[in-house]
């Protein structure tokens, strides 16, 4: 057994598992279990440097991180013997943005002599040709938006802060967060509901429409929009200068339910960077629901 999954949670580490002539061996950091498929170990945070010796022990040579992990914290009392000296890098990992920290992960692991795959390494299906997959196609005011999408997501990447934005016309209705892209559209679908259809508009949200013209993106900072009409996007983009080797974003299934709930009319993903998880289910709700998916080149 040559390759290790290093697992979150979510359905990507299934996938990841199926597709491979072997199955690889599953390590779960705990409290993060990945759906569908069982541990083979479980693993602290603080016994990472353990981790990384059972690794080379049983012949590992090249691990994948796949699925969701938050950031736990340290407890000091669980640490074992062979974390300790990378207790330093592993606060430093913690207080860092998304990439920064996972940098220091990957680092750790290639140093105890472990290679990285890269998800779409290992199931380059993922990653879609450019196109529309669906019956559904954007219209030109979604092209409008898919750009300002673009310029948000790569601000936002420019702080290590996400990956994903939800835009209608003009206005940037909200931004992924260490929640998740899920998250951000179960806000959405709370505020459309609690509007009555419309999502909802506080004074804040009131002056940054009017004034955004003459402040442009910098109220987008302040506050997520509003708009009193249906449609827009979900946008998803890689971060500028991501390692493409951990958290490249995915969107799967379940995606198409909660962008309808929010109110959108379809997702616009990049091009050779957002994976698509069980492509035809996706495709097929969003036909279902009467989305688009569009996948976009950079820039287009």
């Amino acid at each position: 057994m040559t390759l290790a999954l290093i697992c979150g949670q979510g359905w990507l580490p299934r996938s990841v598992a199926h597709a491979q002539d072997q199955r690889p061996l599953i390590c779960v950091l705990n409290g993060f279990e990945p759906d569908g498929i069982e541990a083979d170990l479980t693993f602290h945070l603080e016994t990472l440097g353990t981790l990384l010796e059972t690794l080379k022990s049983r012949g590992v040579t090249q691990v994948c991180l796949c699925g969701s992990i938050r950031r736990p914290m340290i407890d000091p009392a669980r640490l074992d013997a062979l974390t300790v000296p990378l207790v330093p890098r592993l606060q430093t990992a913690l207080t860092s943005g998304d990439d920064g920290a996972l940098r220091i992960v990957m680092d750790l692991f290639q140093e105890a002599g472990l290679r990285i795959a890269a998800v779409d390494e290992l199931m380059p299906d993922l990653l879609p040709a450019e196109g529309v997959l669906t019956l559904a196609s954007y219209a030109p005011q979604n092209s409008i938006e898919a750009r300002l999408g673009e310029r948000t997501v790569a601000a936002m990447g420019a702080r290590d802060a996400g990956q994903a934005c939800a835009v209608r016309g003009d206005t940037v209705l909200a931004r992924e967060d260490s929640a998740g892209t899920d998250a951000m559209l179960r806000r959405l679908a709370r505020d459309r509901v609690a509007g009555s259809g419309d999502f909802l508009t506080s004074p804040i949200n009131a002056a940054s429409d009017m004034f955004g013209g003459l402040l442009g993106d910098a109220t987008d900072w302040l506050t997520g929009g509003v708009s009193s009409t249906e449609g827009g996007i979900l946008f998803k983009a890689p971060k500028p200068g991501q390692d493409r080797r951990a958290d490249l974003p995915v969107i799967g299934p379940t995606t198409p339910d909660a962008v309808a709930a929010a109110g959108l009319a379809g997702i616009v993903i990049e091009a050779g960077g957002v994976m698509i998880l069980d492509r035809a289910r996706t495709v097929a709700r969003c036909d279902t629901l009467g989305l688009f998916l569009w996948v976009r080149e950079k820039g287009g």
